[in-house]
């Protein structure tokens, strides 16, 4: 791939004088095959040569000769005009990827990121001396994080460019004594057809020969022309529809689990590439509503009971099994994830005995291979995970099978007589409620559960979700007791704070983010989002996403009020309400994560100090919700959210070396003072900014920490009820 120096440094002055060459001999070589403008062309010496009386020997070769020639005139100016276009829009692609990468650079050096010769993201703090006395911003490692991916974005395009441009070129070039008249028009075209052909090469390889069998080069050579055309529909759609659907089934069942069982070593990491960029590949052919592809959508769907055994045995993974264990990465088509769904749950739901019985096969299709069952809703709520409008429309539907209609959310989500009983995975725990988290995290929170994009507005549908999930595990909290859907919900609850502090206050007060989830009684029974709070707050990244999330939400209540002071007689009262709620949320948290450490055993002080650090950009999407009266961007913004970061690290980090040890009742008594600290600064650095002298900001931010005890208290009194 190429580097960031590599393409900083290009210089397209060459190419561009090649685009204004090519683009005079296009022209001349034009005139010469049309004769346009007049004079002797190609076109009119085969007008002639065929208007004449050929005699002889002159009837065949001289005719055929003339004819053969003006042909390549044709050709020629045609392969030209392909030269031309693909010239033309490399350089204007090189020069969108050179802007591209210098607006990565110029962002990401406003928080002190400093991008490398290779395109690696590293801290470049500046000394103390150097910042006077400004606060100095250290890069999280989130944030480096995120600024690599981007950077590494628009390498990756470059590169296609690249790559696609240098092929499409030496296509035109390899034969030395012929010209090709029908070449690309551009890199658009290019990039279709070579997809298409590099798609006919391997279906036509998986066709005639056994791909279980092949060699660790073929293996890895096939990866790699995946990883380059897994987003091209030219190459996914015809790869998908020249093997067909159960042919495509067929091909990953043979590879990922040949005769004797999986494979290890290299071809076992090159093989979880493969069903990852494969995965991304039919994603990618799924959005085309082509015939072909369209049957191939349908005949999946109805390969979905069909056995696919290993050779020469009766018994094998059925089509759910094989399909599903290629949905876990990519976005999928909306309709496609909807029909898959249902046939999923028809046939699960119409199939006698518990889901452990009906998909016990073991057959090792996902790498690296594990020994749990082959559960298809796994990697069909990864699918979903990855496609929040599929996702959403998904749990508020329902399937009808032998005659009774049952909400999707009913059977895979709620505690019921109808309730789906997920198989068992590592430590007996529900194999996929993991992807289950993931799939409602897209679904409420709008993209995709591990995208960086900021989510829109929420909708009625995600909000009223939202609802049903607070519901849910409010009045079934003993479900979430070490389950892995907890990190998710805690994202969820991070996303909605401000729902949540509505809901702690009879949904007054709070303006919510889109739709409100609507969290208080009575359109939510008394004590559930309680409940649901300190059952989600015992695992440590759910509370790191929470205390975040609820310490900005917090500190831009404060801001708000300060901002509209005109409004208020006294501002200690509407401060004290506005801190209370977050107040006894972060009480309930400290609850739950004592309960986590000293009772249940279930996570460690450090587990918990860890996820309050990387689970910082909370803070900054509850930012960039842009309901403060705070600026969204620009340094004001940018040092309250490093003030709240750093709040939230220094407040809510507990010393739990031996030496610092403590016991339940003295922590829960710290964090009371800690949580009213943090509260204290936020406020009286609010009350400061807006002008107020230093007694009456003091004043006030003594008010707001005592508010803060007291709502704390209650918090507690609310969780260990």
């Amino acid at each position: 791939m190429m580097t960031a120096q590599e393409l900083t440094d290009l210089r397209l002055g060459t190419l561009d004088t090649a685009v204004s060459d090519w683009e005079k001999m296009h022209t001349k070589l034009e005139t010469l095959a049309t004769g346009e403008g007049g004079g002797t062309s190609a076109k009119g010496l085969r007008a002639q040569a065929d208007a004449a009386d050929w005699k002889g020997a002159n009837a065949t070769i001289s005719k055929e000769f003339v004819t053969k020639i003006a042909a390549e005139f044709q050709d020629v100016a045609g392969q030209a005009k392909s030269v031309l276009g693909i010239l033309r829009d490399a350089s204007a692609a090189f020069k969108e990827h050179k802007v591209a990468l210098r607006t990565v650079i110029d962002d990401v050096a406003k928080t002190n990121i400093y991008i490398n010769a290779k395109g690696g993201a590293v801290a470049s703090v500046p000394s103390g001396a150097a910042a006077g006395d400004a606060d100095i911003h250290t890069p999280t490692d989130e944030e480096l994080a995120v600024a690599e991916r981007r950077v590494k974005r628009v390498l990756w395009e470059a590169s296609e460019t690249d790559r696609i441009a240098a092929r499409a070129l030496r296509a035109l070039a390899k034969n030395k004594y012929d010209f090709s008249g029908d070449g690309p028009g551009g890199l658009k075209e290019a990039d279709d057809r070579q997809g298409k052909a590099d798609a006919d090469y391997w279906a036509k390889k998986a066709r005639e020969t056994n791909p279980g069998e092949w060699s660790d080069e073929d293996v890895a050579r096939f990866n790699e022309t995946l990883r380059y055309q897994r987003d091209n529909p030219g190459f996914s759609e015809r790869f998908a529809t020249t093997l067909g659907a159960e042919g495509t089934l067929q091909f990953w069942r043979d590879m990922a689990a040949p005769p004797g069982g999986a494979v290890d070593g290299e071809r076992a990491k090159t093989l979880a590439e493969v069903q990852t960029n494969l995965s991304m590949t039919l994603a990618t052919a799924t959005h085309s509503d082509s015939p072909a592809m369209e049957t191939w959508k349908r005949e999946v769907i109805a390969a979905g009971d069909k056995p696919f055994p290993i050779q020469g045995l009766p018994m094998g993974p059925n089509g759910f099994q094989v399909m599903s264990s290629l949905m876990g990465k990519g976005k999928f088509d909306d309709e496609f994830l909807n029909d898959y769904g249902k046939g999923l749950l028809t046939y699960e739901r119409g199939f006698r005995g518990d889901p452990e019985v009906i998909w016990r096969d073991r057959t090792d299709l996902t790498y690296p291979p594990t020994d749990e069952p082959n559960d298809p809703f796994v990697g069909f709520m990864e699918s979903l995970g990855h496609n929040p409008k599929a996702s959403l429309e998904f749990f508020n539907d329902s399937t009808t099978v032998g005659g009774k209609d049952l909400d999707n959310w009913d059977y895979l989500v709620a505690k019921g007589d109808d309730a789906r009983e997920w198989p068992p995975g590592e430590e007996g725990k529900p194999l996929g409620h993991d992807a289950l988290g993931h799939a409602l995290e897209s679904a409420t929170i709008g993209v995709p559960y591990d995208s960086d994009a900021t989510p829109p507005k929420h909708s009625a549908g995600s909000a009223e979700l939202v609802n049903r999930i607070v519901a849910e595990y409010g009045k079934n909290h003993d479900r979430l007791d070490g389950s892995p859907l907890t990190d998710s919900l805690g994202n969820i609850t991070a996303e909605y704070m401000r729902d949540v502090q509505a809901g702690m206050n009879s949904n007054r007060l709070v303006e919510t983010y889109g739709s409100n989830a609507n969290l208080a009684y009575p359109d939510l029974e008394e004590g559930r989002l309680k409940d649901f709070l300190a059952a989600v707050g015992k695992d440590p990244d759910a509370y790191g996403a929470i205390i975040n999330s609820q310490q900005a939400v917090t500190t831009e209540l404060i801001n708000d009020v300060y901002h509209d002071k005109a409004r208020y007689d006294e501002l200690s009262p509407e401060i004290g309400n506005r801190v209370s709620l977050g107040a006894e949320i972060a009480g309930i948290m400290a609850e739950s994560r004592t309960q986590a450490v000293y009772d249940d055993k279930i996570a460690s002080d450090e587990e918990f100090n860890e996820a309050l650090a990387t689970a910082d950009k909370w803070a900054d999407r509850a930012i960039d919700m842009g309901l403060s009266k705070l600026p969204v961007a620009g340094d004001v913004a940018g040092m309250i959210i490093e003030d709240i970061k750093e709040a939230v690290v220094d407040h809510y980090t507990r010393d739990s070396s031996d030496e610092a040890a403590q016991d339940r009742s003295d922590f829960l008594e710290g964090q009371r003072s800690r949580s009213a600290d943090a509260v204290y600064e936020a406020t009286y650095q609010a009350a400061v900014a807006a002008g107020t002298d230093h007694e009456n900001a003091r004043s006030q931010a003594d008010a707001a920490a005592r508010h803060v005890k007291e709502g704390y208290a209650m918090g507690r009194q609310r969780a260990g009820s």
